[in-house]
């Protein structure tokens, strides 16, 4: 009995060990990894691709959702469709996410590499005259011109446990590479 026991508490100390361990997970991101952000831009829409390299993951799904947006200023178009001078107002556009999804096996020893789907931020073709600032509602906004101003990055493993949270913000917009910044919850 007394041999038994001593095998039963040493099986139970050895899962309690094994169950610590595989929850012992410290995620980080690695030296020189720290999401970097590519924005391409082209009158009325934005592109964005995120990069980033972590280490110390779990074995389970990682989930990263990229939202980004931002505002489009517009020409004012009167009734007879003869363009005027830009519009007043700075239209919000989005926010618009995309997710990013990295299965598990896709993540090694703990490491994984990722750039995001793009998230396409396109302002609508036409707004309103109130909207854009015009004249009146008998006007029209058109040819937006897009500004980037916000971008969001959350990491989640697995979905719904948030790991990260990076952004980046700019009220005049945002163009070219950005570093985002990170904080953990």
């Amino acid at each position: 009995m007394r041999r038994f026991s001593k095998v039963l508490i040493l099986a139970l100390g050895l899962i309690v060990i094994t169950a610590q361990a595989s929850m012992a997970s410290s995620p980080h991101f690695k030296r020189g990894g720290s999401p970097t952000c590519t924005i391409t831009s082209s009158g009325s829409s934005a592109s964005v691709t995120c990069s980033a390299s972590l280490s110390g993951l779990g074995n389970e799904t990682l989930e990263i959702d990229l939202t980004v947006s931002g505002f489009a200023v517009y020409q004012c178009q009167n009734p007879s469709e003869q363009n005027e001078p830009r519009g007043q107002n700075k239209v919000l556009v989005g926010p618009f996410t995309t997710p990013t999804i990295i299965p598990a096996d896709q993540i090694k020893n703990g490491n994984v590499s990722f750039t995001t789907n793009a998230a396409v931020l396109t302002a609508p073709t036409t707004v309103s005259g109130t909207a854009a600032g015009c004249n009146n509602d008998k006007w029209t906004g058109v040819n937006p011109t897009l500004t980037l101003t916000d971008i969001l990055l959350t990491i989640d493993q697995p979905a719904g446990n948030r790991l990260f949270t990076c952004s980046k913000s700019d009220p005049n917009g945002l163009t070219g590479t950005v570093a985002l910044t990170c904080t953990s919850p």
